[in-house]
């Protein structure tokens, strides 16, 4: 028996600490280069995917002819706890499948290949490199094991994800929808690239929604070494991939000729047409911004701006959007239905529009009851009564308004006055300037001091970020870190602060948010910060906050109380990517 070694050995409890536990089968789909010369699609259907063009595609790899899967059957256990369930892909020599990690009880996915396969070496580098990431926006690599001359790799199985594929099914995104696929996914391949990992197979099939409108990226590094894809360029490669998924989501178009991934591709011979010529009332900001991405494919930006060559300009440019919201709710209005008439049996019908009309002789309706003297009398004293107290309330109100504009300014009907006319209006906010942050640890050493400049920066793509934390969320259970940490924001002076966002370098943080006293003097002690401006919540990738009575205070704390998993066995980070306050 070969010797086990594994990139990343099982996240105990990863299931049940995590919402986010699983995922579907990993994306089918070739590089972008491939799709743009073949249009080759991937589609799935009960779990299974058909990818017709594969074949090709990998022989152009350099992969030899006749390299057969191993042998594998449902019910087969690797590791004698992953139990293959169902297969989905078996093709280039490997197969994946969906399987049951019967130590944990869980779903996962994995990928299976023969030791001896040209690629087994590279796909467990790529399987540890991604294990090691350790970032929740990818779907993590669980185990990567070589045993009994197979090589497998094990991932993650999202339950409660959708492939972006099935989502454009049914129609292009929202503006404020598709805001949220480039701004989630262009800020983690730039995480990405920072710790040298590359995707090259991003396609609507490697991108999945979660019921939570988070998305998650499968298939880092892993997907290409099993399919043997490589580049000199594998930036600007990821690069333009976002760009053709954020035009997919504007358009429900593929931006290249041939259809791929359920998508009509674009006519042939227009070359690559802007997202507003597809379609009409495309959100134009966001259609420049995919354009400016798809700078491999000889795109011209819509006004000229210079081309995103990375995932991390990519990310820069979409941050500098204004801000989409997200569309307003919408209610159903009732139909209204004109009452019927009686039948000559007495049940209600609806008048009919056209055909022939109902036969039998008609019945004549009733004649209104004779109204006497008294109704009458009773009818008119009614009405009077209802003109003279509309006549008195029409001069009480003008006798108030009149009052009202006689009253001294600055007196309390007048205030009173202001309050309830300004009341359902939000107050405008000023961004304050941020003098200074500094890394909130008052019971030891700071652990990334050098990196609180990045939180302040005005660049998402940059992150204040922990070490890895093992066994506990609260700081690894550490005495000198019972106050947890986080960053203190030094304003320069005393302001009045209303508004704060915060972009988490991670979901899933437990954090508050705290002003010092007004008289306090450079605080470090979490006793120092006396003022509430939020209460401890669980953190999305974006926390922000508003309070209705600004706080006065010059320094305000960003308080993490509890990390987040990070996708390895009991180890836990986090971090804040940006910080912006306002008053």
């Amino acid at each position: 028996m070969a010797e086990r070694s594994t990139a990343a050995v099982d996240v105990a409890g990863n299931s049940g600490d995590d919402p986010l536990t699983a995922h579907a089968g990993e994306a089918t789909a070739d590089g972008v280069e491939a799709q743009k010369k073949t249009g080759a699609a991937d589609t799935e259907s009960g779990g299974a995917h058909t990818e017709p063009d594969d074949t090709a595609a990998s022989a152009s790899q350099g992969v030899a002819a006749g390299v057969e899967p191993p042998d594998l059957h449902s019910g087969h256990k690797l590791a004698r706890r992953y139990r293959l369930e169902e297969c989905l892909t078996r093709l280039d020599g490997f197969s994946s499948w969906r399987a049951v990690d019967e130590k944990l009880r869980r779903a996962v996915g994995v990928h299976v290949l023969s030791a001896d396969h040209p690629r087994a070496r590279p796909v467990l580098a790529a399987a540890r490199s991604a294990a090691l990431l350790g970032d929740p926006r990818f779907v993590q690599v669980l185990d990567a094991v070589e045993e009994n001359d197979l090589v497998y790799v094990v991932h993650e199985w999202l339950p409660d994800a959708t492939e972006l594929t099935t989502v454009l099914a049914s129609g292009p995104l929202e503006p404020h929808d598709a805001y949220q696929l480039v701004l989630q996914v262009s800020q983690a391949m730039a995480t990405a690239h920072r710790e040298g990992l590359a995707h090259l197979r991003l396609n609507p099939g490697s991108v999945l929604r979660t019921d939570s409108g988070q998305y998650r990226i499968r298939g880092l590094a892993v997907m290409a070494a099993l399919r043997g894809i490589s580049t000199e360029h594998p930036q600007r490669t990821d690069t333009e991939a976002i760009g053709a998924l954020l035009y997919a989501a504007l358009t429900e178009r593929w931006p290249y000729e041939g259809d791929a991934h359920g998508l009509s591709g674009l006519p042939r011979g227009v070359g690559l047409i802007s997202p507003d010529q597809v379609r009409a009332g495309v959100h134009r900001p966001l259609a420049e911004i995919a354009m400016r991405a798809l700078v491999n494919s000889g795109s011209t930006p819509l006004r000229l701006e210079p081309p995103c060559t990375t995932p991390e300009e990519l990310a820069k440019a979409v941050g500098a959007l204004p801000r989409i919201r997200p569309p307003e709710p919408s209610f159903a209005t009732p139909t209204y239905q004109p009452p019927g008439y009686q039948s000559a049996a007495g049940y209600p019908q609806q008048p009919s529009r056209g055909g022939p009309r109902p036969t039998g002789r008609p019945v004549a309706a009733p004649p209104p009851p004779l109204q006497s003297r008294t109704g009458k009398a009773l009818k008119w004293t009614v009405s009077a009564m209802l003109i003279a107290a509309l006549g008195l309330g029409s001069w009480q109100v003008a006798d108030a308004l009149i009052n009202r504009d006689r009253a001294p300014s600055g007196g309390s009907d007048q205030a009173q006055g202001d309050g309830s006319a300004n009341s359902g209006q939000k107050k405008e906010t000023t961004p304050l300037k941020i003098a200074n942050a500094t890394e909130f640890a008052p019971l030891g050493a700071p652990v990334a001091a050098g990196k609180v400049p990045n939180s302040v920066d005005g660049d998402v793509g940059t992150a204040w970020v922990t070490p890895h934390y093992k066994g506990y969320a609260n700081f690894g259970n550490l005495p000198n870190r019972q106050n947890g940490s986080g960053l203190i924001i030094d304003l320069g002076s005393v302001q009045e602060v209303s508004d704060l966002t915060v972009d988490m370098y991670r979901s899933g943080q437990t954090v508050e948010v705290l002003g010092a006293a007004e008289a306090a003097a450079q605080p470090t002690a979490l006793a120092d910060f006396s003022q509430r401006l939020s209460k401890p919540e669980k953190a999305g990738i974006k926390l922000e906050i508003s309070v209705a009575d600004p706080v006065r205070t010059r320094y305000v704390l960003i308080h993490i109380i509890e990390l987040a998993p990070d996708g390895s066995t009991g180890q836990f980070r986090g971090g804040v990517s940006e910080v912006t306050v306002a008053g």
